[in-house]
């Protein structure tokens, strides 16, 4: 039997998120991000389709790369303005029972401390549907905006990350121990205090020697993703990430992707197959591959030029402005999100700047599938079958049509061959992807910090040898 395949709907609290001009279209809903209604319709839909979750992008800055500023940028809606992603937990999780509710948040612009009390908040609103996306970054207008004055180098921002996701797990996982809360009311006991600890963190980039805010959500830690493809960012996902999106135009690097990720959670102690990993892909679907066709031909129409490049030159750290419409994409060294050149100057295919502007102006850096339900439940089944990859981020055209039409013509396609999930799991957002508990697995590396009062004597101990050593 072929592999289950799995669906997140990829959206971002703004307007033009990956299909920059498609917010022209007469049939489009974006421009209505701004209202609880978008979003509450958009989740009903979406849980309908048995997706496994809603994964909400976000970006601290803007984009100004290209052509040297943020004129177009503005000018195109290219993901500005753009609101804060974690509020919307809260209403989709109250219109909807299943669907899993994924939050982007940067490591490089909140305090770890703060953010465990947002994302424990958001876990226990939700009873416990909540991801959080851990990126790391890579707009310098967002470093300059938040008095950092740029960003650190690529992979430095990943050594961040590690230390900031460590003071999340001591948190979350070994602060307050199963059983603290006890809510007694004929003995006045709302919580042990002796089962309360201090997570005593002094690390190179933060100290945090006190209490957790918040007592454990249903899951602790949220289920985690992660979105880095370079080198870095995949020995990161490797060790930390439950769930991987990876936007990927050519079959050839997603299946090298996917082996490497799972050959490096294996060495990182992991179980490889706990680790789900979906390619970012747009799907134009219709009755026939005829109406799929004109479908996708309409809304080519509605795309940007300027924008598909603001974005392009956002993610890749190069202007793409400066060169002519000819000119072939080449690999530079850039600060930016170095996966998006390694994927354009590789993969075996040369792109001019013409070529990049008008494929990224509809679905971004991932393949856009256009055809009849028949037609897109095999290219899908073929992808997942000669990468291993384990299903697809949805990004949209037009909203909400996009998704409408998938949950109205592929899905019920993809059921009736037995390759996509007829209802949900019960239990938290981790054990309908998983099917086991709601905490992460032992073999994670947030459960060594389950005895924080060991760890805290560990790393006392480690200090205490290191300043002999500097002494000696």
């Amino acid at each position: 039997m072929s592999k289950t395949i799995r669906f997140n709907a990829f959206e971002m609290n703004c307007v033009g998120h990956q299909s920059p001009g498609l917010w022209t279209h007469p049939r489009d809903r974006s421009w209505q991000y701004k209202d609880l209604a978008y979003w509450t319709d958009l989740a009903r839909i979406l849980e309908r389709g048995i997706f496994d979750g809603i994964f909400i992008a976000d970006v601290i800055g803007y984009y100004d790369v290209y052509k040297g500023s943020n004129y177009h940028a503005l000018q195109q809606a290219a993901q500005i303005p753009v609101n804060d992603p974690l509020q919307l937990a809260a209403p989709i999780a109250m219109v909807t029972e299943h669907l899993g509710i994924g939050i982007t948040a940067s490591t490089s612009f909140e305090h770890p401390y703060t953010f465990a009390r947002r994302l424990s908040t958001a876990d226990h609103h939700t009873k416990g549907r909540v991801g959080w996306n851990i990126v790391t970054s890579y707009l310098e207008s967002g470093a300059r905006n938040v008095g950092q004055g740029g960003l650190r180098r690529h992979d430095d921002r990943y050594e961040v990350a590690g230390e900031y996701v460590e003071v999340l797990y001591k948190l979350f996982e070994g602060s307050w121990e199963e059983g603290a809360v006890v809510r007694d009311r004929g003995r006045g006991i709302f919580t042990h205090p002796e089962k309360v600890h201090e997570i005593g963190h002094k690390g190179r980039y933060f100290e945090v020697p006190g209490y957790h805010l918040c007592e454990p959500s249903p899951q602790r830690t949220p289920v985690l993703y992660q979105a880095g493809a370079s080198g870095a960012g995949k020995a990161f996902a490797a060790g930390h990430a439950e769930c991987v999106f990876v936007a990927s135009p050519l079959k050839e690097v997603l299946r090298e992707y996917v082996a490497d990720v799972r050959r490096q959670a294996a060495a990182a102690g992991r179980d490889p197959r706990k680790v789900l990993v979906y390619n970012l892909v747009t799907i134009i679907v219709d009755e026939t591959d005829a109406k799929a066709q004109a479908r996708f031909e309409e809304y080519q129409r509605h795309s940007s030029y300027d924008g598909a490049l603001v974005f392009m030159s956002g993610w890749s750290g190069i202007d793409f402005g400066q060169y002519a419409p000819t000119d072939l994409v080449r690999k530079v060294e850039t600060n930016a999100i170095v996966s998006v050149v390694e994927h354009l100057a590789g993969g075996g295919k040369s792109w001019s700047i013409d070529e990049l502007a008008r494929w990224g102006g509809l679905g971004g850096l991932g393949p856009v599938f256009v055809g009849s339900p028949s037609t897109v439940a095999d290219i899908l089944q073929e992808w997942v079958e000669d990468t291993g990859v384990d299903g697809f981020n949805l990004a949209y055209a037009v909203a909400h049509e996009t998704f409408e039409n998938v949950v109205g013509y592929l899905v019920p396609e993809l059921q009736r061959r037995g390759v996509y999930p007829a209802a949900y799991k019960p239990g938290t957002l981790r054990e309908k992807l998983f099917g086991e508990g709601p905490y992460l697995p032992a073999s994670h590396p947030a459960a060594r910090y389950r005895d924080i009062e060991r760890v805290k004597a560990e790393e006392a101990a480690a200090r205490g040898r290191a300043l002999e050593d500097a002494v000696a």
